[in-house]
C-alpha cells in the first residue's frame, strides 16, 4: 500500500553567540593582515625596482632608457594619489600634477635666492665673462663629432623634440648659441620623470627625478664640460674620487680598507665621520656655483655659455 510520510522541517539549530564572535574576529584578523602583507609586498617590489633602476643608471644605460621608454609608453605614475604639502591627500590628475610641480620647484629652488655673497660678486663676474681665453674659441666640428660618438644610442631616450643622437651634429647651432651666450628654449625644457625609491608611494620626496633633456642640449653641455674639466681639474683634491675619470667608489673602499688594516697593525684608533647630504645635487646653490667657476678660472665666454645652461627653468613635469 501507499504509505503517507509526514515530513517535519528540522528546528533551527543553536547560534553559540561566542564561537560567532570568535569567528568573526578571526575573520577580521586574517584579512587586516592580508592587507597588510599585501602592501609591504607590493612597497618591496617598488623598491627593489628603484634600487635596479639606480643600478642601471651608473652601470647599464641601455636597460636603464629601455625601462624608461617603457614607462613613459605605459602608466606614468605608480599611484593615483600623493599627499599635499600639507599632509591632504589629493585624488583628481589637475592637483597631482600641481602637487609634482610643487615639489620639484621647491626642490630645485629652494635655495637658489640671491645672497650677499653673490651680489658682492656679480660684478666680477660680469666682467669675467666679457673676458677671452684659450677655451673660447668656437666650437669645432670635431668637438661635436667627438661628443656625440660617446652618446649612448641603442635604447636612448630622446627629449621633447625627438631628435636622437644619429640625428645630432649640430656644431653650427652649438656656434650660434655661443656666440649669443642663450640657449633655445628647447635644449632648457626637460621631461622629469619620477622613479620611486622607498617607503610610501604617496609621499613626493620618496620618488628620483630623472630629466629628460633634448639631445642636442646635451651634447653642448658636454662640450663645455669638457673644456672646463683641463681648467678646474688640477685645483680638485687628489682624495676626491667622484666625477674623476678612471676613479670610483672602489677605489675610496680601498683606501678605507687599508687605513683599517693599519691602524689593526699597530694599534692605532681611527675616527671616522659619515656625511650624507640629502638631494645634494640638486640644492647646489647656483650663485656660490659661478664665484667658484671664477676662482678656478673659468671665465670669459665660457663662463657666460655655463651659466645660461640654467638662467631659465623651463622644466615640466611629464606625469
Amino acid at each position: 500500500g501507499l504509505w503517507c510520510l509526514s515530513w517535519r522541517q528540522p528546528p533551527n539549530p543553536v547560534v553559540d553567540i561566542g564561537i560567532l564572535s570568535s569567528l568573526v574576529g578571526s575573520y577580521r584578523w586574517a584579512k587586516r593582515t592580508a592587507a597588510r602583507v599585501a602592501v609591504e609586498a607590493k612597497t618591496r617590489v617598488w623598491e627593489e625596482f628603484g634600487e635596479a633602476m639606480e643600478k642601471d643608471y651608473r652601470s647599464a644605460l641601455k636597460r636603464f632608457w629601455q625601462t624608461v621608454r617603457r614607462l613613459r609608453r605605459g602608466k606614468q605614475c605608480p599611484t593615483n594619489t600623493v599627499y599635499s604639502g600639507g599632509g591632504n591627500l589629493l585624488t583628481s590628475t589637475g592637483d597631482i600634477v600641481g602637487r609634482w610641480k610643487e615639489y620639484f620647484e621647491d626642490l630645485l629652488n629652494s635655495v637658489n635666492t640671491p645672497s650677499i655673497e653673490e651680489d658682492n660678486n656679480t660684478s666680477s663676474i660680469e666682467e669675467a665673462e666679457a673676458g677671452g681665453s684659450e677655451a673660447d674659441s668656437t666650437i669645432s666640428r670635431a668637438e661635436v663629432a667627438e661628443v656625440v660618438e660617446k652618446l649612448p644610442r641603442p635604447g636612448n631616450v630622446p627629449g621633447v623634440d625627438e631628435i636622437h643622437p644619429e640625428a645630432v651634429l649640430v656644431d653650427t647651432s652649438c656656434n650660434i648659441t655661443w656666440r649669443l651666450g642663450t640657449m633655445p628654449l628647447d635644449w632648457q625644457t626637460g621631461v622629469v620623470a619620477p622613479l620611486f625609491k622607498k617607503g610610501d608611494r604617496r609621499v613626493c620626496s620618496n620618488y628620483r627625478g630623472i630629466t629628460l633633456l633634448s639631445l642636442p642640449g646635451k651634447v653642448y653641455a658636454r662640450v663645455l664640460e669638457r673644456r672646463i674639466r683641463p681648467i678646474v681639474e688640477p685645483r680638485i683634491q687628489e682624495e676626491q674620487c667622484g666625477f674623476h675619470p678612471g676613479r670610483g667608489t672602489m677605489d675610496q673602499l680601498y683606501t678605507l680598507f687599508r687605513v683599517l688594516e693599519g691602524s689593526w697593525e699597530f694599534a692605532q684608533p681611527v675616527h671616522m665621520c659619515f656625511v650624507d647630504l640629502e638631494k645634494a645635487f640638486d640644492r647646489v646653490p647656483r650663485g656660490v656655483l659661478w664665484s667658484v667657476l671664477w676662482e678656478y678660472g673659468v671665465r670669459g665666454p665660457l663662463l657666460r655659455a655655463v651659466r645660461s645652461l640654467v638662467r631659465i627653468a623651463g622644466s615640466k613635469s611629464d606625469l
